[in-house]
């Protein structure tokens, strides 16, 4: 503390002008400020100690013997001896002066102050106290006046007060040692983050965080080397906090719009709701209408909605941080005006040699301490905004989550699961975003007028002139900013459209081979690349514009500014100090001038997504008050009058439904397509909007809904369902649910990991696994909507029998079944008929046959029709194979894509490909398993081969090679390199130029005085130094627009690389990557090189110009420099050497934690039914909790490295000012003031500029790895050649012969071969059917004739040509494909059709005659320019079937194969394709791969195969006289011979 000064009057009076009252003024003012700063500190204390918020340690729990208390005691001591030597000396005086004994009782008061003080904190968390260190720090800064005096009193008398001279030593010392001691933090097991035990000055100075950056510069950081986050920022404390604010502030904005509605009412009252008679049937297509109808009101009209509480609800959640981070702004800004002041008075200093010389070292000594205190305030204000910002993002995503687990259907239909996930993504961090900027509101405001305030002072009126200039160029900046913004927007547009088409291409791929439509899509794609890059060529030039302006504002206010000052008035001469000071004023001024427009343009953003945002979470909840749970009900499920609707726009969809469900009973429902049975069971679940009436529902429920929601993770994960793990019951479930076949043919089991929306499985295996997680889950009431719809019938049997069935796993159970298989109603309890929205009959199987309704009439008609509905499958659905093709109903969004949407280590495409080796081990599938899961250590092994088919991706780690900067570099262009460099260069030289320039001029003031200034001299001093500002600008522009071009070209080289050699990789590629990860590389990387790639090498340059610029400044002035230049060099490579290697695998980490935010929420969204069915809200939401905070720790180390970094940089830049104005102190004698201004004025810059070049550096190795990562994409190995020398002859195939000669084939080189040794001749014109169990190699013989496989051994010859000598496309071009899954993408009708426009429009009307569609395209109003969307969701699947029959008619190609597909049609569509097949292509060579066996009965010949062998290949009536597999499979199958196909 302010030290024990009080020694003998002599010493201290005796500078004091031997005055003892002035000198007790001056001990206690120095105790006062100290006093003040403890007693804060005691109040901060006590208010922490007994506050029962805040982390303390367990009272009793063994504390840490603390040194510092020991060390306050000895001072304590050392008071005490003062007080006695004060009490016992003499003076010489009558009586002792009272400043003798007051300051050693105020010490000893002060150290017992500081013990108490210390003894309190020991049961807080944070130890140290930033009061005390404050005091520390303070109390030795004032100590040193007192130390100094004694020791130069010393050197004159060394015998005068040698007591008190050694007490003083000593206290000192101890000061001093208590200031170290308290720097290092203490370690506490207890808590996770070191950030909470860290001491005043590691806080400050971020060194806590120096084993990180230790760890990260010597290995790659993982996620468990990353600290986790304070218990206080986790997403489940902040959310708790947000909602409660939330909820009063919402209320608010509620009763706000309801006024606006009752205002608006009052004004028209003719509005009225627009319904759909209420009698109608909704069917699909009359839905799709009304949908498009509905969605083009919506445009016009935007809806209104509670507005504007988003902002207060989070100011209020987190208005403390709001308020430290002001403070410390306000601080910041108030330093920043010093440093010119002290500018002045050091320039005063060189121009007067009468100043005392320990004067300039004060000054220099203060310059340093003012940057250093600036620095810290900065930084810990941008830790707080960062911090802030990382807070509001993870509030708004789990917010949002957590409202999608509620919110109503209607208002969910408002948006796709890519707007949502953008709410998450895009939104949340937009607002993340401007909360760094949110200070500078007010703070820009405060710096113009301080810097205008101060420019006056210099200059006077004339600095409005520079002023006015800056005012003039913010409207020019604002309109150039808007236009760059309009740009960009309608780029983004460019970019969805063209990252749409991307993943369309991709989810797609398969087809575009098959058809060889890769050139089409590829030019659609260039076309709109095209215009994207010519919107990024205009942005460019605008930003180039922008550049020019912001690089000629400073000049010319300046010149401006000093013409109209030396011009005013002749009596004015431009001295150094007015001169370098303005500049300074000038150099800030410029800052906030420049961040006005950007600042205004990221504030509408934000205004934008926060609208959405609250749109969103204020949004309507799911109303399930119609659903009344009662445990004392007699009935397992009752409707009562109830009748529910989807929209309450659209009229009612249930209606006056009154149904009783007694306990245990199996209640099948059945009726026409769009009766309304899915309805039903959505309403049992509340997820429709109630309109009268109720459901009343006794216990709980399980639900497997019509289409099957899978999660991304193992069988085994799916099945359980977050339930504990019963084995026996577990392998009841799978052997009830005909899971173990498949799970023997699935590598790794019931561990084999399955992709997002169950990608790699089959649509039977997708619908038996929920059927299975269902029948897992112990629940009273089973719904379960059209479960059997996708497996075959016999499989459909066994589960009817196992699991549904009067003696099935869940027969003591109440089951609801919806269904269209006929022949198990007979085995039901109760049959309700729906139509139409309402029950038409209800009761038993013969009651309704005895009835003669409308069920006995229906069931007639369709037995008559189709006979039996038993034909057996043989396989279910379809190889797995072309399971990939299925379209995603919703993909997440391009925008997001950039987000590496797809989870890191997700399955894709076909695990079950592979066919089974002959070594597989024949042991039972259940004791294998139950051996795997008794030994737990057994999960830990090596995966099975081929359990994981997607390769995880590549990260890169430690540093991105040269090659890759090469390769942007040779992109731009050598040329365009060398000329940007010299460019730059010119600019940097007229810079130092006009530097020098101006001061010559003010040293032209020593000359001259005001009277004698000749105005020659004074018009060529202005009109050079505006020369080389206009020059500066210039250059700047030149470089610039140069590098624009340049980036603009390696832009597009670098994309259409891509994009030929994607389109051109083999089909094994896209089976082993998720889609996601190469849109990613379309999206994400080749967005960044659009855009910040260049950015950040333009700025790069920049500083690294600027840097040496200002170096080159100061060794001109003071040569001697160079020695302090290189140490602080080294010194800060190395600083950036151990940043960038932590800073880089942050990043990565952060990218790679971020999509499984997005996946899981995008896989909730679309499961949000069975979520809400089995009540799994909160597991649901905990796992999205923790993929936030995992994601949070690591955005949260990322902060705290930027931070840990510019401590030490702006240290280095603080040195160099410190430094240079020091050896302007040093060798004044030989410097005029003009030059110490001009190199001050420079270095004051230098700080802001070290800091910048670091952060670009990093930022440079972050965004080059975007063209790591295309490259990567560019080298992938082709399939072969689209066209090669070899042509095959004109009209080929004209016959349509087809030889396989021991024909081989593997999907991958590491597998084993699919196809061993298939040799057989197909003659012209046969039909051929194809059969054969999952895994038998079926598929994979329609991909060797497209050589989607190329053959590993033997040949297919088609008409004497063999087809692996030719082009892909001349082979592809002549073959036609029916595929399983009907593929069609976003364009017109005509566009899927007949993509190259080869056809007239006579043909395509033909071809959809044929194809039973004429009637329904003509009936559309656009007729063939209808817009298919994606993935064809607004054509039923039926039509989608038809279309692609429609395409197979165009090409009248000699051969057509079909992997039939009948899973998802109606048997209605299902005949008419049938009939047009046997017409239309009679001519035809037609190879059928048959699931469904009564579709290939009137073969020619049938093909039957297993493990890759053809066992038997002969006409079906020679086939079914001798047992064989096929008379097995036919038998099964209740066919006897090839006419019938009865019981």
């Amino acid at each position: 503390m302010v030290k024990n000064t009080t020694f003998k009057k002599c010493i201290l009076c005796r500078e004091l002008g031997n005055s003892p009252l002035l000198c007790t003024g001056f001990s206690l003012q120095r105790l006062l400020l100290l006093w003040s700063i403890l007693m804060g500190e005691c109040f901060s204390s006590s208010w922490h100690y007994l506050s029962p918020n805040l982390p303390k340690k367990k009272r009793w729990g063994m504390i840490l013997f603390n040194e510092n208390p020991v060390i306050v005691g000895f001072l304590l001591v050392l008071a005490a001896i003062d007080l006695a030597l004060a009490l016992t000396e003499d003076t010489g005086q009558a009586t002792i002066p009272a400043v003798r004994y007051t300051n050693p009782i105020l010490y000893l008061l002060t150290w017992v102050l500081v013990l108490v003080i210390q003894h309190s904190r020991r049961w807080c968390v944070q130890k140290d106290s930033w009061y005390l260190s404050l005091f520390w720090i303070l109390s030795i800064l004032c100590g040193t006046f007192q130390l100094q005096t004694l020791i130069r009193a010393l050197l004159k008398d060394s015998s005068s007060n040698l007591a008190y001279s050694c007490v003083y030593f000593i206290f000192y010392a101890f000061q001093i040692l208590v200031l170290i001691l308290s720097s290092f933090s203490e370690k506490d097991d207890s808590s996770k983050n070191p950030s909470t035990t860290a001491s005043f000055l590691s806080s400050i100075t971020f060194s806590w965080y120096d084993s990180t950056v230790l760890k990260g510069f010597r290995k790659p950081l993982t996620l468990e080397d990353v600290w986790d986050i304070e218990d206080a920022a986790t997403t489940k404390a902040l959310v708790s906090r947000f909602e409660k604010y939330m909820a009063e502030e919402l209320q608010k904005a509620r009763r706000a719009f309801q006024k606006r509605q009752k205002k608006k009412s009052k004004r028209n009252p003719g509005a009225s709701m627009n319904g759909l008679d209420k009698n109608q049937s909704q069917s699909q297509d009359v839905l799709v209408l009304e949908e498009t109808k509905k969605k083009k009101k919506k445009s016009e009209t935007t809806k209104d909605f509670p507005r504007s509480w988003l902002v207060k609800a989070l100011f209020k959640t987190f208005y403390i941080i709001l308020l430290k981070s002001f403070l410390l702004k306000l601080v910041y800004d108030i330093l920043t005006f010093l440093n010119p002041q002290l500018l002045k008075l050091l320039i005063a200093f060189a121009n007067d040699p009468e100043i005392y010389l320990w004067t300039g070292y004060l000054y220099s000594i203060l310059l340093f301490v003012v940057a250093l205190v600036q620095s810290v305030c900065l930084q810990y204000y941008f830790q707080l905004c960062f911090m802030l910002g990382m807070k509001v993002r993870t509030t708004i995503m789990a917010s949002v989550y957590k409202k999608a687990l509620t919110l109503s259907n209607r208002a969910r239909k408002q948006y796709t699961v890519g707007e949502t996930v953008n709410l998450m993504s895009v939104d949340a961090q937009k607002l993340m975003d401007v909360t760094n900027f949110i200070h500078l509101l007010w703070s820009n405001v405060l710096q113009i007028i301080l810097a205008i305030y101060f420019l006056w002072a210099e200059l006077g009126p004339s600095v409005l002139a520079g002023v006015g200039v800056m005012v003039i160029l913010i409207p020019i900046n604002g309109v150039l900013a808007t236009r760059n913004r309009a740009i960009q927007v309608k780029n983004m547009k460019n970019k969805d459209s063209r990252l749409k088409i991307m993943n369309e291409i991709l989810s797609g791929i398969k087809i575009l081979k098959y058809f060889a439509w890769e050139p089409s899509f590829q030019n659609q794609v260039h076309n709109l690349r095209k215009k994207e890059l010519k919107n990024l060529l205009r942005f460019g030039q605008l930003q180039s514009a922008i550049m020019f302006l912001l690089y000629l504002t400073p000049v010319l206010v300046s010149v401006i500014t000093f013409s109209v000052y030396v011009l005013v008035d002749s009596s004015n001469v431009l001295d150094a100090q007015k001169a370098f000071t303005s500049i300074t004023l000038f150099n800030i001024l410029r800052f906030p001038m420049s961040m006005l427009p950007m600042l205004i343009s990221s504030m509408l953003q934000a205004s934008v997504s926060t609208e959405r945002i609250e749109k969103y979470l204020g949004g309507d909840d799911l109303d399930t008050s119609a659903i009344r749970h009662d445990c004392n009900s007699d009935k397992a499920v009752q409707f009562s009058e109830a009748s529910f609707t989807w929209d309450h726009d659209l009229g009612v969809t249930i209606r006056d439904v009154n149904l009783d469900i007694l306990p245990g009973q199996l209640v099948a429902v059945v009726g026409t397509v769009g009766s309304g049975k899915s309805s039903l069971m959505a309403a049992m679940l509340g997820e429709m909007e109630n309109v009268h009436g109720h459901i009343t529902v006794k216990g709980s429920v399980a639900y497997v809904p019509q289409q099957s929601w899978i999660q991304n993770g193992t069988i085994k994960e799916n099945i359980l369902f977050g339930s504990e793990l019963d084995e026996k019951k577990y392998q009841q479930v799978l052997e009830a649910c005909a899971l173990l076949p498949d799970l023997e043919v699935l590598p790794g089991g019931d561990m084999a990991e399955i992709g997002e929306k169950g990608i790699n499985l089959s649509g039977g295996q997708k619908q038996r696994i929920s059927l299975a997680r269902a029948t897992y889950q112990n629940s009273d009431i089973y719904i379960l909507d059209d479960p059997l719809s996708a497996v075959d019938a016999h499989v459909g049997k066994h589960i009817f029998n196992k699991v549904l069935g009067p003696n099935g796993l869940l027969k003591s159970k109440t089951r609801i079944l919806v269904t269209h298989s006929i022949h198990f109603l007979p085995q039901v309890d109760d049959i309700v008929v729906v139509g139409n929205g309402t029950i038409l009959e209800k009761g038993s199987y013969s009651t309704l046959l005895a009835n003669k309704g409308l069920f006995a009439k229906n069931l007639k008609t369709f037995v008559k029709q189709t006979g039996p509905e038993d034909e057996a499958t043989v396989n279910e659905d379809s190889e797995d194979d072309d399971c990939g093709l299925v379209p995603s109903v919703e993909e997440i969004p391009e925008d997001v894509a950039s987000l590496s949407m797809k989870r890191e280590n997700d399955l894709r495409r076909t695990l079950s490909r592979r066919s089974r080796s002959s070594s597989r081990r024949l042991k039972s599938l259940k004791d294998s398993l139950k051996i795997r899961n008794a030994n737990i250590l057994k999960e830990e092994e090596e995966p099975v081969r081929g359990q994981k088919l997607i390769k995880k991706e590549f990260v890169q780690t430690g540093k991105v090679k040269f090659s890759i900067y090469l390769k942007y570099l040779q992109a731009i262009g050598w040329c365009s390199i060398v000329f940007i460099l010299l460019a730059f260069v010119i600019y940097y030289v007229a810079f130092i130029g006009s530097n020098l320039w101006l001061s010559a001029w003010t040293s032209d003031s020593k000359i001259y005085n005001g009277t004698n200034y000749p105005s020659s001299q004074r018009d060529m001093r202005v009109g050079v130094y505006g020369a080389l500002g206009i020059a500066q600008g210039f250059f700047v522009f030149i470089a610039n627009i140069w590098s624009v071009y340049g980036c603009n070209h390696a832009s597009n080289i670098l994309h259409k690389q891509l994009l030929n050699n994607i389109l051109r990789a083999p089909m094994r590629f896209f089976d082993t990557t998720p889609i996601g990860r190469i849109v990613n590389r379309f999206a994400g990387d080749i967005s960044t090189v659009d855009d910040t790639l260049p950015m950040s090498l333009r700025s790069w340059v920049l500083c690294f110009l600027g840097i040496i610029s200002t170096l080159v400044m100061i060794c001109l002035a003071t040569p001697i420099f160079v020695v302090v230049i290189i140490p602080l060099g080294i010194i800060y490579v190395s600083v950036q050497i151990f940043y960038v290697a932590t800073s880089r695998q942050l990043r990565r980490l952060d990218s790679v934690t971020r999509s499984p935010i997005y996946s899981h929420f995008s896989e909730t969204v679309s499961g949000l039914s069975v979520i809400r069915a089995f009540e799994h809200q909160q597991r649901f939401l905990k796992q999205s909790e923790t993929a936030i905070d995992t994601n949070q720790k690591c955005v949260f180390s990322w902060i705290t490295s930027n931070r840990w970094l510019a401590v030490r940089l702006e240290l280095i830049g603080n040195l160099i000012v410190f430094f240079a104005s020091l050896m302007m102190v040093i060798y004044r004698k030989n410097l005029t003031g003009d030059t110490v201004g001009f190199v001050l004025s420079n270095a004051l810059n230098i700080t802001q500029t070290l800091n910048w070049l670091v952060r670009m550096t990093s930022e440079i190795e972050t965004n080059i790895v975007a063209v790591e990562r295309i490259n990567e994409y560019i080298n992938v190995e082709n399939e072969a050649p689209w066209v090669t020398d070899k042509r095959p002859p004109e009209g080929w195939p004209s016959k349509g012969e087809i030889q396989f000669s021991n024909y081989q084939v593997r999907y991958r080189p590491e597998l084993d071969l699919v196809l061993r040794g298939i040799t057989c001749d197909i003659k012209s014109t046969e039909k051929i059917g194809v059969v054969g169990r999952t895994g038998a190699g079926k598929s994979s013989l329609t991909n060797c004739l497209f050589r989607i496989l190329e053959a590993a051994g033997g040949q297919i010859t088609i008409d004497g040509v063999d087809i692996a000598s030719i082009g892909l496309h001349d082979l592809r071009e002549k073959l036609t494909i029916i595929p399983q899954d009907p593929i069609l993408f976003s364009g017109s009708l005509r566009m899927n059709l007949d993509p190259f426009n080869n056809y007239s429009d006579e043909e395509i009307w033909k071809a959809l005659e044929l194809s039973h569609l004429k009637s329904f395209v003509a009936g559309l109003q656009a007729g063939l320019s209808y817009e298919v969307t994606e993935g064809g969701d607004n054509l039923s699947i039926g039509q989608r079937q038809l279309l692609c029959l429609a395409r197979a008619l165009l090409r009248k190609s000699k051969i057509l194969i079909m992997d039939e597909a009948t899973a998802a049609v109606d048997l209605e569509t299902d005949q008419l394709i049938q009939m047009t097949i046997q017409t239309e292509f009679s001519h035809c060579t037609t190879i059928t791969i048959a699931h469904r066996l009564h579709t290939i009965m009137d073969s020619d010949k049938v093909m039957v195969l297993d493990s890759g062998k053809i066992v038997e290949y002969d006409s079906p009536e020679e086939l079914l006289k001798n047992p064989g597999p096929f008379y097995f499979m036919a038998q099964e199958a209740g066919i006897e011979n090839t006419n019938s196909t009865t019981f």
